[in-house]
């Protein structure tokens, strides 16, 4: 069984995904922050692919990519850091996030592969069109046991939510507001959209993004859906981080406890 469908097999409610950059705040830094990340309470880890125009970031997710690219992160590097992860004690569910264009770069089929090989479960690509993946591309991602998780928002029809729900395997990305990542709108004054979500009975679970920060914006977001991701606010929990496991415990014991 894929890592996703068995973390949600067991747990319903308050799952909590946390996204980090890869090769941020160092190129070294993944496979602690990973590990940090498993070790004090995430249930799922997206990690970041740093790319220069990530079109859904805001500033700190955007800043954290810039740094990583410095720092001499790549699709290839971050792919040599994880082929050992599965046999080091991470069993955590495991996203990738990024764009078409690197991944396309890459070699979709060798993305695919590699992905697989290294013990990925999940991908998310915001601008790959629902047509595109539906006609070229959902067999391969099957293939190799990727489930591929889409985002809707406040403003996706309930025709356009259900397709997505026919297509999405893993969850559905709820995205907050129509803005990008690291956004300051209130959580709580989304409850009618995200009780709309949950009165739809869609196949998929549901995590929300965009804006989750601490315990109550957390909380908040697990009210009407399975759970929330946290993105922004840990790049920037990490960004002053002189031992990333401290930071780390410190950070999620506010979210969860």
């Amino acid at each position: 069984m894929n890592r996703i469908d068995k973390l949600f097999s067991e747990k319903k409610q308050n799952v909590l995904n946390v996204y980090c950059t890869a090769g941020y705040p160092k190129l070294d830094s993944t496979l602690q922050v990973l590990n940090a990340l498993q070790q004090h309470g995430a249930d799922l880890v997206e990690i970041g692919m740093p790319y220069s125009d990530p079109l859904a970031d805001g500033p700190v997710i955007q800043h954290s990519g810039s740094v990583a690219i410095e720092n001499g992160m790549t699709m290839q590097v971050l792919f040599n850091q994880l082929k050992d992860v599965r046999k080091n004690g991470f069993d955590t569910p495991l996203i990738l996030m990024g764009y078409m264009n690197p991944v396309l770069q890459f070699g979709i089929e060798n993305f695919c592969a590699a992905a697989e090989s290294v013990g990925v479960d999940g991908i998310i690509l915001p601008d790959l069109p629902m047509y595109e993946y539906e006609t070229i591309y959902k067999q391969l991602f099957e293939k190799h046991n990727l489930k591929f998780i889409f985002l809707v928002t406040p403003e996706t029809s309930e025709e356009r939510i259900r397709k997505i729900d026919t297509l999405s395997s893993g969850f559905i990305y709820a995205v907050s507001s129509s803005s990008t990542t690291g956004n300051n709108k209130a959580i709580g004054n989304q409850e009618a959209y995200f009780n709309r979500l949950q009165q739809m009975d869609l196949k998929n679970p549901i995590l929300v993004g965009f804006g989750i920060k601490d315990k109550a914006t957390f909380q908040a977001a697990c009210k009407h859906t399975n759970g929330a991701i946290i993105g922004s606010a840990y790049i920037q929990a990490l960004n002053a981080a002189s031992n990333v496991d401290l930071v780390t415990k410190d950070f999620l014991n506010k979210v969860l406890q």
